[in-house]
């Protein structure tokens, strides 16, 4: 694959990095030591303009390219996961419960890659900007970032960013034009009874038959309220209630994720919960409390920026390595947010076998950084020429 020979070169160097970042895993908007770590490096590269404490930790660093032309934004994110790692390599978490199992790591090095090459080449009119982001799995630091003004700030005009894919042929990408990744919502329902003896359920008022009626009631949001050509899960993940055999418990909960991609449908999911939980919580006599977290919305790229992607995606790995129209997936993305606010493309790049995202054994393919950071880099070239 024609990635970059300067970047080629760079190889080594993105590996230690990437190992050093991995070694020191950083949580939600706590990720000051990565970002000075990152700032550190970004001074040796001689960029132009550093802008710390975005987001509480998040960098906007600013290229100026050759003459005058727009802001491009490309963007990193920085933090990790609260998972013990059980990879055993060398470069392992320092830190007890703490790894990078999303390979925020490598995200973070491909960036810092294109971002060196960018400062000493420069072969690009305008500028751009490098937004390294903290708190994209719990937090939503990339909406932060928006609210907090980089997009008009920094007059950035487009938006771009990838993420590892475990598993995928390496240095192969997958995207798609429109909805790529859905919004997630977050339920939490809380239900209180009145406890008692197991021997005599007629002097209580069970909150567990209470939740497994509501339980089975919102799985029929999907069946009969929504439309079945329309992609949308809710899958429920926890219940908890009582302590012992013979208890009835005072309070039981459970908790559900919902993925959806149709803005009216998101709605309409979040209404019929309620009534369903609260409609039951009235047959079985129990007073429920819904804790209903509206999170990240659906990540939709835009589809004129999303074949500019693939073309340059394209020129790197080549045609046959390139999914352009790989469809949907229920995964979620805080990226959305910066979607929202300027026209660009989120893609998938292949780091080839290994542990999936999320778990303990995972470790980021360094082979793939050059492929990523020369991807990123020739976005900036190609989208803003001399």
């Amino acid at each position: 694959m024609p990635v970059i020979n300067r970047i080629a070169d760079y190889a080594e160097e993105m590996k230690t990095w990437r190992r050093y970042l991995h070694a020191h895993p950083e949580l939600m908007f706590d990720c000051h030591e990565t970002a000075a770590y990152v700032a550190a490096r970004l001074r040796e590269f001689g960029v132009d303009e550093i802008h710390e404490g975005i987001a509480t930790s998040g960098i906007v660093a600013i290229i100026k390219g050759q003459g005058t032309g727009p802001t491009i934004g490309l963007r990193a994110d920085m933090d990790a996961l609260p998972i013990v790692e059980t990879t055993g390599v060398e470069h392992a978490s320092t830190v007890p419960g703490r790894m990078h199992a999303c390979g925020h790591d490598g995200h973070t090095t491909m960036l810092l890659g294109a971002a060196k090459y960018l400062a000493e080449t420069r072969r690009f009119a305008g500028r751009v900007a490098l937004l390294f982001q903290p708190a994209e799995e719990d937090g939503g630091g990339g909406q932060v970032m928006v609210q907090e003004g980089v997009m008009d700030r920094f007059g950035i005009s487009q938006v771009y960013g990838i993420h590892n894919a475990p598993n995928v042929p390496l240095g192969h990408f997958l995207t798609n034009p429109g909805p790529l990744m859905a919004a997630v919502d977050t339920a939490t329902v809380t239900v209180t009874g009145k406890g008692g003896h197991g021997a005599n359920p007629h002097e209580t008022v069970d909150p567990l038959v209470a939740v497994v009626a509501m339980v089975q009631g919102v799985q029929t949001i999907v069946s009969r309220n929504a439309n079945a050509l329309e992609p949308v899960v809710i899958s429920v993940t926890q219940i908890h209630g009582g302590t012992a055999s013979n208890i009835i418990p005072e309070e039981a909960m459970f908790c559900a994720t919902i993925r959806s991609f149709d803005p009216d449908l998101r709605e309409m999911i979040r209404r019929r919960f309620h009534e369903i939980v609260e409609g039951t919580a009235t047959a079985y006599n129990v007073t429920a409390e819904v804790d209903y977290d509206w999170g990240y919305p659906a990540t939709v790229n835009d589809p004129d920026k999303t074949d500019f992607a693939v073309a340059v995606a394209e020129e790197i790995s080549g045609a046959a390595a390139v999914e352009g129209h790989a469809g949907r997936e229920m995964g979620a993305e805080d990226f959305s947010y910066m979607l929202e606010a300027r026209p660009g493309a989120y893609l998938f790049i292949g780091t080839g076998p290994g542990a999936g995202l999320h778990h303990s054994r995972y470790d980021f393919n360094d082979e793939v950084a050059p492929v990523g950071a020369s991807f990123l880099a020739r976005l900036v070239e190609t989208a803003q020429p001399l």
